[in-house]
């Protein structure tokens, strides 16, 4: 069996969200990369490897957009560079699996379900007005909010810092995984989707 960048074992990678793990793909694969053959299909996203869609979330481009309070300006140096993406998340396993002693692999998948938010928000307009109501988020949604919180802290702490994007990637996905609502940016995102949806019921 093809252990993932010939180092992690796929099997006995388990899952206490079921939800999560009918839309999650773990084919063994040595190196994610699936050249796009799924992406001009609707909800194809589900056949794409886990690892490889937190490598093409961290290909953003520099949006320059205010997140959580802070401004993203990558100035698109990862975008479109889909192997140094995934240098880098292979860089940040070595790390994850030197630090915690167990499978970056299963480390990752805990990350994901800690941080995929049950609830949300959606506006919609009645008579000319716009309300927000609370929704059920899919399970989809759910884990695309949760890769792209997860990425999105680790090119937030890695800019303008000494640190590198592997050791924060690193860091953000080990905090996730041990539920660290203290360290964790996408644990504290998490929580704030799930409080505006409960205070929008």
């Amino acid at each position: 069996m093809a252990k993932l960048f010939g180092k992690w074992d796929y099997e006995g990678v388990k899952f206490t969200d079921s939800s999560i793990e009918q839309v999650v793909s773990l084919k063994p694969l040595s190196v994610p990369h699936s050249f796009g053959r799924h992406a001009k299909r609707g909800l194809q996203k589900i056949k794409v490897n886990l690892v490889e869609r937190l490598i093409n979330k961290l290909m953003r481009g520099g949006t320059g957009e205010k997140v959580g309070g802070k401004v993203i300006r990558t100035h698109g140096r990862l975008q479109g560079k889909k192997l140094h993406a995934m240098k880098v998340v292979e860089k940040s396993f070595d790390i994850v699996a030197k630090r915690t002693k167990k499978n970056p692999i299963q480390v990752l998948v805990n990350a994901v379900e800690n941080s995929a938010p049950r609830e949300g928000v959606t506006r919609v307009q009645m008579g000319g007005v716009n309300y927000q109501i609370s929704v059920d988020l899919s399970a989809t949604r759910r884990i695309d909010i949760a890769l792209r919180n997860l990425s999105l802290s680790a090119l937030m702490k890695a800019f303008n810092t000494n640190k590198q994007l592997e050791e924060t990637l690193a860091d953000e996905i080990i905090a996730a995984a041990d539920n660290d609502v203290h360290n964790s940016y996408a644990i504290k995102r998490k929580d704030e989707i799930e409080r505006m949806a409960k205070a929008a019921r």
